[in-house]
C-alpha cells in the first residue's frame, strides 16, 4: 500500500511540473549556438510550432543579398511581416547566430556584426519562433528580453496590441524594403496618423490622414488593438471598443490577417486562405484612406505621389502616380523623386517672347495641385488663365476654376484627379518637338578653349613635337568618338540617354549562345538572357535576324520611342545592339509570362486580379496614346503582347508593329498590321488607322479576360463561337452569367461584370467615332463616369459574318 501511495505521489509530482516544462522549451525552440547561413540550403529556417511562420533569410529577387526576416511559411509567395536589415540586405554567406551574451547577431562574410536582437539586456538561454508570428529571445525563467512585435517594420499581425508612441514606415517599394516615404504612428490622445518623410532626414511632415479617436474629453488611455479574428480597434480606458476596420473578415481557422502600411501610403488589412489554391493571392478585406488622392493636401514635402505627379486612385483604392505630358521622371528605378518637365523656361531679358513661340499650354480637366499656388487672379475667363500663365516665365501650370486663376511655379506638389473641383488645368509644354535654345550657347564651353590652347601649342612648337602630339591628338579623338558612337544609331540620332549599348558578343554571352527560346514574333526569336549592369539582371532578348521590307524600320522605332517611355505598365527597354547586320533588343524579363497563359491555360487568374489586370492594359494604352512625348499606337494588342510581372500586373510588350503619330498627326495610312481577330474593321476597308484601332483590339482583350476563353473557339459552338457577338447577345438577353458559368467570384460580383462588358462593347464598335477614347475607358472602368448603354456594336451582321470574323 505504501508502495502504491508513493508511486501516485511521483505520478502526480510529475505531472504537476510537466506544464512548465514543456512553457519553458519545446523542441521547435532555438537553442544558444544555433545559426544560419545565407544562401545555404542544408540549413533550414526557424519554424514556428504550427508550421505557419519562419524565421531566417529571404533572397530579394534574383539579386545575391538577403533579408533577415520573418515571413508566413504555408503559402507559396512567403510574404514577409517583418525584417531587420531592410537598409543593408546582407550577402550571400552571411550568418545568423543566437549567443547567450549579444542575442541575435548578424556576421557578414567580411565578419562585420550587426546586433539583431538590440536592446538586449541579460543572458539569453534560447530563442522561440512562435505561432503568432513573433520571434522571442528570453531567459531561464522564460521571461522575454527581445521581441520582434517589439520593433514591427510595416505588418502588423494578429494579437498585436499598441500604445502612444507606437509606429510602422513603409517600404521604399514594394521590392525595396529600405525605410520609405511614409510614418503610420499612434498619438497620446488615441489619435492615429499617417504622414511623409523626407527621405533621407527622419523630418515628419504633417499628417495628411488622421483616425481620430473616440472621447477625447472623457478617455484617458488608449490602445490600438488587432484582436486574434483579424479586427482591428480602439480599446479606451481599457472597456469600451470602437472597430475601425469595416469589412467582410474570414474566419481565423481558415484565413490569415496582417495588415501592412503599403509604399504607397495606404494602411490596408488583408486575408489569405491558409489552404489555398494556386491562385489564391491577399484579397483587401479595409483600407485607409478611403481616397488617398483626396487626402489633407500638406504645406512641406512632396505630397503623396512626389513631385510634380498626379495621383489617380485606382480601382483597388491604391495610388496610381503618373507624370503629366511633357514631364519625365527623374529616376524610372524610383517613381518617388518625381517628374522634372522636358524643357526649363528661364526668365531673363528678351527671354518671353523668344520663348511663347516654342511653348504651348496642354489643356487637362479636373486636375489640381492645390499648394502650390504664387498668385491669383480674379475675376479672371478661361483664355486669360491661359495667356497668363503663358506669357509668365515663372509659371508652369495655372488652374480655372468658376472666375478665379491660380498660377502655380515648379516643383508642383500634392497633384490629384478630382472630379469634384470642375476645373481646368493648363500645363506649359514644349511645342511639338522644338528644342529649346540653351540661353549660354554664346558663351565659349570648355571643349572650345580646350581647342585653343591646343592650336596655341602647335604653333609655338617645333614640326617635330607638333607631329608627335597630331599623333597622339587623333588617338584620342578616335577613343573619344568611338565611345560617343554607341549613343548614336546609324543615322546619325540621338538614342535615348537611360539605354545600354551592348555589342553582339555581350548578347551572345548573356543568351549563352542564344541557348533558351522564349518565343517567336514576325520579326525574330526572343531568348531569355542575363546581362551585368552592376549585378546581375535577367532580359528577354528579341533578336531582329528575320528583318524584310520595314524591319530595319521597326528596329529603329522601338529603339528610340520606347526607350523614352517610362510607365508602370509598359515592359522596359534596358539596352539594345546594332551591330553591322546584328540588331537585337533587350527587354525586363517577366517571370510569369505572358496573359495568354493564364486566360487559356488550366492556371487562371481569380476574377479580382483579371480586373486589375485589364485596368492596367488600359492605363497603359492611355499612356501612349495621350501621355507620353510621342503618340504611339500599338497595332497588335493581344494577350500574348501583354506579360505579368512578380505581381501579376500587366505590362504591355512588343511596340514593333506600332505606327508613331507626330504631335501634328492624328491618323495615318498603312499596311494591315495585327493579329487577325483583334484587328479593327477600318484596317480593312482601306480607311485611316487612328488610336481607336488599339482601343478596339482592347475590347476584344477585355472580352477574353473577362470570359477566360479565345475570342474564336468553334469547339464551343455554332453559336457561342465568336466571343464579341456571343457577348452582346447574352448583354441583350440579360444572360451575362453565362459568360462566367464556371467563376462564382465573377457571378457575385455581377455590377461590375456587367460594367466591364458594358466598357468592351464600347469599344468594339465597328464605327470607330462610336468608341470612346482610352482615358475614357480607363474613368468608367475606374467608375468614375457612368457607362451608358451600348448599342449593338455590328448591327450589320449577316450569316457571312461567322466566316469574316474568322
Amino acid at each position: 500500500m505504501i508502495k502504491v501511495s508513493l508511486l501516485l505521489f511521483l505520478l502526480l509530482n510529475l505531472l504537476i511540473h510537466i506544464p512548465n516544462f514543456a512553457s519553458s522549451q519545446t523542441k521547435n525552440d532555438v537553442k544558444i549556438g544555433s545559426s544560419l547561413i545565407a544562401g545555404d540550403d542544408k540549413t533550414s529556417p526557424w519554424i514556428s510550432p504550427n508550421g505557419d511562420f519562419a524565421f531566417g533569410f529571404q533572397q530579394l529577387g534574383n539579386e545575391d543579398q538577403f533579408l533577415v526576416s520573418i515571413w508566413y511559411n504555408k503559402i507559396p509567395e512567403k510574404t514577409i511581416v517583418w525584417y531587420a536589415n531592410g537598409d543593408n540586405p546582407c550577402p550571400k554567406g552571411s550568418r545568423i547566430e543566437l549567443l547567450a551574451d549579444r542575442g541575435l547577431v548578424l556576421t557578414s562574410p567580411q565578419q562585420d556584426e550587426t546586433l539583431i536582437s538590440d536592446p538586449l539586456i541579460g543572458v539569453v538561454a534560447y530563442g522561440s519562433m512562435k505561432d503568432t508570428g513573433n520571434f522571442v529571445v528570453v531567459n531561464k525563467d522564460s521571461e522575454s528580453l527581445w521581441e520582434s512585435f517589439n520593433q514591427s517594420t510595416d505588418t502588423i499581425l494578429p494579437t498585436q496590441a499598441f500604445a502612444e508612441g507606437f509606429k510602422i514606415s513603409s517600404r521604399r517599394s514594394e521590392t525595396n524594403f529600405s525605410r520609405g516615404r511614409f510614418l503610420l504612428r499612434m498619438f497620446k490622445n488615441g489619435n492615429i496618423g499617417i504622414a511623409t518623410v523626407n527621405l533621407p532626414s527622419e523630418y515628419i511632415n504633417e499628417n495628411f490622414f488622421l483616425i481620430r479617436s473616440f472621447d477625447q474629453l472623457n478617455a484617458t488611455n488608449y490602445q490600438l488593438k488587432f484582436n486574434e479574428s483579424g479586427q482591428i480597434f480602439h480599446l479606451v480606458n481599457n472597456s469600451k471598443e470602437v472597430v475601425l476596420s469595416k469589412g467582410d473578415i474570414g474566419p481565423s481557422t481558415r484565413f490569415y490577417h496582417r495588415a501592412t502600411l503599403n509604399f504607397d501610403g495606404v494602411f490596408t488589412l488583408y486575408q489569405h486562405p491558409k489552404e489555398p489554391k494556386s491562385t489564391d493571392v491577399w484579397s483587401t478585406v479595409w483600407s485607409v484612406p478611403d481616397n488617398i488622392c483626396y487626402s489633407f493636401p500638406t504645406q512641406k514635402g512632396t505630397g503623396v505621389c512626389g513631385f510634380n505627379r498626379i495621383c489617380r486612385l485606382s480601382i483597388d483604392k491604391r495610388p496610381d502616380c503618373q507624370c503629366p505630358r511633357g514631364f519625365s521622371l527623374v529616376d524610372p528605378e524610383d517613381d518617388y523623386k518625381g517628374c522634372i518637365p522636358d524643357f526649363v523656361q528661364e526668365c531673363g531679358d528678351n527671354q518671353d517672347n523668344a520663348r511663347n513661340d516654342q511653348v504651348e499650354m496642354e489643356t487637362m480637366t479636373n486636375i489640381d495641385w492645390p499648394t502650390s499656388d504664387y498668385e491669383q487672379l480674379q475675376p479672371f475667363d478661361e483664355e486669360k488663365c491661359k495667356t497668363a500663365c503663358l506669357n509668365d516665365c515663372m509659371c508652369a501650370v495655372s488652374i480655372f476654376r468658376e472666375n478665379s486663376c491660380w498660377k502655380k511655379k515648379l516643383p508642383l506638389s500634392n497633384g490629384r484627379v478630382d472630379n469634384r473641383v470642375n476645373s481646368k488645368a493648363f500645363i506649359k509644354r514644349r511645342k511639338g518637338n522644338i528644342a529649346l535654345e540653351d540661353p549660354n550657347t554664346s558663351k565659349p564651353n570648355k571643349n572650345q578653349e580646350t581647342i585653343i590652347i591646343i592650336i596655341s601649342v602647335f604653333l609655338g612648337s617645333s614640326v617635330f613635337v607638333n607631329c608627335l602630339l597630331l599623333v597622339v591628338l587623333s588617338l584620342v579623338f578616335f577613343l573619344i568618338y568611338r565611345n560617343k558612337i554607341s549613343t548614336f544609331d546609324r543615322n546619325g540620332s540621338t538614342m535615348d540617354q537611360t539605354l545600354r549599348y551592348f555589342s553582339y558578343k555581350d548578347m551572345s554571352k548573356a543568351t549563352e549562345g542564344f541557348k533558351e527560346e522564349l518565343g517567336r514574333g514576325a520579326f525574330g526569336i526572343v531568348y531569355k538572357g542575363v546581362v551585368e549592369i552592376g549585378s546581375p539582371i535577367p532580359v528577354a532578348v528579341k533578336k531582329l535576324d528575320r528583318i524584310v521590307q520595314d524591319g530595319d524600320k521597326e528596329f529603329k522605332t522601338e529603339v528610340n520611342v520606347i526607350g523614352q517611355t517610362h510607365h508602370k505598365n509598359l515592359v522596359r527597354l534596358i539596352g539594345f545592339c546594332d551591330e553591322g547586320p546584328h540588331r537585337l533588343l533587350a527587354y525586363e524579363f517577366m517571370n510569369n509570362g505572358s496573359l495568354s497563359n493564364f486566360l487559356f491555360g488550366d492556371l487562371k487568374l481569380t476574377w479580382n486580379q483579371r480586373t486589375q489586370v485589364a485596368l492596367g492594359i488600359a492605363r497603359g494604352l492611355l499612356y501612349l496614346h495621350d501621355e507620353c512625348s510621342t503618340q504611339i499606337i500599338h497595332c497588335d494588342i493581344k494577350p500574348q503582347n501583354i506579360l505579368l510581372d512578380d505581381h501579376y500586373d500587366p505590362r504591355i510588350s512588343d511596340f514593333g508593329l506600332a505606327k508613331l503619330l507626330r504631335m501634328d498627326q492624328t491618323e495615318t495610312q498603312t499596311a494591315i498590321r495585327g493579329t487577325k481577330g483583334y484587328v479593327a474593321p477600318e484596317w480593312f476597308r482601306n480607311m485611316p488607322i487612328t488610336v481607336k484601332a488599339d482601343v478596339y483590339s482592347f475590347g476584344v482583350l477585355l472580352l477574353e479576360i473577362i470570359c477566360c476563353r479565345r475570342n474564336v473557339d468553334f469547339d464551343v459552338g455554332e453559336d457561342r463561337a465568336i466571343l464579341t457577338y456571343w457577348a452582346y447577345d447574352c448583354y441583350q438577353e440579360g444572360t451575362i452569367y453565362e459568360l462566367v458559368e464556371n467563376d462564382s467570384d465573377a457571378i457575385s460580383d455581377r455590377k461590375k461584370l456587367e460594367k466591364f462588358l458594358m466598357v468592351a462593347i464600347w469599344c468594339i464598335q465597328e464605327d470607330s467615332s462610336l468608341r470612346p477614347t482610352m482615358k475614357k475607358v480607363v474613368l468608367m472602368l475606374e467608375e468614375i463616369v457612368e457607362v451608358p448603354s451600348p448599342p449593338c456594336p455590328n448591327p450589320y451582321r449577316t450569316e457571312n459574318s461567322l466566316v469574316d470574323a474568322v
